[in-house]
């Protein structure tokens, strides 16, 4: 039986207990902080937040480039010659990064590359069904597998609050104007990304913990999550109390498992601290 390899970047926010566990390779994206290039999850979140603090700009960030992801596959070639590797990939609706993995393994063989439409816990969501498929059937058909990843992929629901529409405005995402607008009136957007691509969908007026409150029990109503499984995402700086009472109202749904992510680094420049969000995936 030949040995089949998931992998995902580190913009899936996979925590690194289900990466080590499931054997799930995670290829870094990049920070660029001070002039200098750090892979995403090689720096402490509260380094951007420390370095917006000092210098008011948010880091840039930037995907894996081709020449990575063609040494990332070789590796595992090398590693274990007879592999299949099956690579699901952040939204290439949002990064360049999935070009690039289809450049690097044009004269590649056995590498399968699925665009997951998502990012973050969404895409989490989406490796952990394909962990759980080959888990179950580890004699499945490669191509099969990859058709029932693909098949789930417009299932993956993500919807976050960020937590600061500071570092929205400072990264260029919203204006002068729509922040102005949105700090008086304690206005949140609510993120969901819509065959690929970030969208805002409602706005939320008020204070983190009852937006919390309203974005779970809108996604609940919307979207008929499959109850197996519940991610709860966060940045940062979230208040304790918030993330219980959603422990809380997520178990009182129904959902067997509730699993926590924090946002990494990459995703934290896009998001701000205290951001708080959910992924699943519908029935």
């Amino acid at each position: 039986m030949r040995r089949i390899i998931l992998s995902t970047e580190s913009g899936a926010d996979l925590p690194k207990d289900l990466a080590e566990k499931h054997n799930v390779q995670v290829v870094p994206m990049h920070v660029i902080m001070d002039g200098q290039d750090f892979l995403d999850g090689s720096l402490p979140v509260t380094d951007i937040y420390d370095y917006y603090e000092r210098t008011k700009k948010i880091p840039s960030t930037t995907s894996t480039n081709s020449h990575e992801y063609h040494e990332f596959f070789m590796k595992k070639k090398n590693d274990f010659p007879d592999c299949i590797i099956i690579h699901i990939g952040y939204t290439s609706k949002a990064s360049s990064s999935f070009q690039n993995a289809i450049i690097a393994c044009e004269e590649l063989d056995d590498i399968f590359l699925i665009d997951a439409l998502n990012v973050t816990g969404g895409l989490t969501a989406i490796v952990m069904y394909a962990v759980t498929l080959l888990e179950k059937e580890p004699t499945i058909e490669p191509v099969s597998l990859v058709e029932k990843i693909e098949s789930i992929v417009p299932k993956s629901r993500l919807a976050f609050v960020p937590g600061s529409l500071e570092f929205l405005r400072a990264g260029g995402r919203v204006s002068n104007l729509a922040y102005l607008g949105g700090a008086l009136l304690k206005i949140k957007p609510r993120i969901e990304l819509m065959e690929g691509n970030l969208v805002s969908t409602k706005k939320y007026r008020g204070k983190m913990d009852g937006i919390s409150e309203k974005l779970m029990r809108d996604y609940l109503n919307q979207y008929n999550i499959d109850r197996e499984q519940l991610y709860l995402l966060y940045s940062i700086g979230i208040d304790e109390g918030i993330k219980e009472r959603m422990d809380k109202m997520a178990k009182a749904a129904g959902f067997k498992n509730v699993i926590w992510m924090q946002a990494g680094a990459m995703i934290s420049t896009h998001a701000g601290p205290g951001g708080f969000g959910m992924a699943g995936l519908e029935d």
